[in-house]
C-alpha cells in the first residue's frame, strides 16, 4: 500500500534508521517586503490569524505582502507630490533656498 505522498511522485531519503520525505519549497517571489508589508504581516498575524495562516500555508504571503509594499509606496509618491503642488514646492526652490521650504 503506497502513501498519497508517494502516489503524487513524493520519494524518501534514509536518514540513520528514518525515512524522511524529500521536501523542496516552491520558489518565493522576487520583491521587497519593506516597511508597509511588514506592517501588514504583523496585522494579519496578531488580528486575521485564520488569513495570515491560509496565506502563509498556500504559498501566497510573500507575494501579498510584496504588492501591499508597492501599493503603499506608490499612495506615499502620489501624496507627497500632491503635497508639494499643494504648497508650491518646486525642484527650483529647493535648489535656490533651500530653508524656505523646510518648515
Amino acid at each position: 500500500m503506497k502513501f498519497l505522498f508517494e502516489e503524487r511522485g513524493g520519494t524518501y531519503s534514509e536518514v540513520g534508521q528514518v525515512l524522511l520525505p524529500n521536501l523542496v519549497m516552491d520558489p518565493q517571489p522576487e520583491g521587497e517586503i519593506g516597511i508597509w508589508g511588514w506592517r501588514r504581516k504583523e496585522f494579519l498575524r496578531k488580528n486575521r490569524k485564520g488569513i495570515y495562516n491560509a496565506m502563509l500555508m498556500n504559498g501566497t504571503l510573500t507575494q501579498h505582502l510584496i504588492d501591499v509594499n508597492e501599493a503603499a509606496m506608490d499612495r506615499m509618491e502620489i501624496l507627497v507630490s500632491r503635497m508639494a503642488e499643494s504648497e508650491g514646492v518646486t525642484e527650483d526652490l529647493k535648489r535656490k533656498n533651500p530653508m524656505a521650504w523646510v518648515p
